[in-house]
């Protein structure tokens, strides 16, 4: 169906990386989106690595990792430590790691991300996003609000079984996705009105 065709396209964006300033880490849970930040830094796709987060306003505490608790069952207290630990144990550099603990949602981890940057002087002319599959065009929209000048590339990790092959065969790929779609309409109409 081509409504299945049009949403796939608009939320799973993904580019092939490519030599960056900076990769960043949006937040979460799930180890596999900064397996895939270690796996291109290992590459030498970038030398810095921003994770952010702190944990889910929704939560008010980081429940733990959400993916893969058999390897990384360290005790964590917030979305950027959790990272921090999968990163260097994928073999990642601690002094490449740098931190933001104070980001509770997406906007914010974009918002935090930048006072970051800004505070170490740093000139992102490119970077690169490793987030959650599904969460590609919210995490895009976001950055590209706090980096204008900026070329962000999205290089994602599927988590939850949920990809842009199956989302829309199962009930839980409909909900995240669609939830995604919402996301992008609801949040980002509050931003827009506040820029007028």
């Amino acid at each position: 169906m081509k409504i299945i065709d049009d949403i796939t396209e608009f939320i799973f964006l993904e580019n092939g990386p490519e030599p960056a300033d900076i990769i960043f880490i949006p937040g979460g849970s799930y180890a596999e989106i900064a397996e895939r930040a270690a796996e291109l830094w290992t590459a030498g796709y970038s030398k810095l690595i921003l994770p952010s987060g702190r944990y889910s306003v929704k939560r008010g505490y980081f429940p733990g990792p959400l993916s893969k608790t058999d390897k990384y069952n360290a005790k964590y207290t917030t979305e950027w430590e959790f990272l921090k630990g999968v990163l260097v144990r994928n073999g990642v550099d601690e002094t490449a790691v740098l931190k933001e603990e104070q980001a509770e949602n997406t906007y914010e981890n974009a918002i935090y991300s930048k006072k970051v940057t800004d505070e170490c002087n740093l000139n992102i002319r490119k970077a690169i996003i490793c987030c959650k599959a599904f969460h590609a065009r919210r995490c895009l929209m976001y950055y590209q609000l706090l980096y204008p000048e900026t070329e962000i590339l999205i290089c994602p990790a599927d988590t939850q079984g949920i990809g842009r092959e199956n989302w829309y065969k199962s009930e839980k790929g409909i909900d995240r996705v669609l939830g995604e779609l919402m996301r992008c309409g609801g949040q980002f109409g509050e931003i827009f009105k506040a820029l007028l």
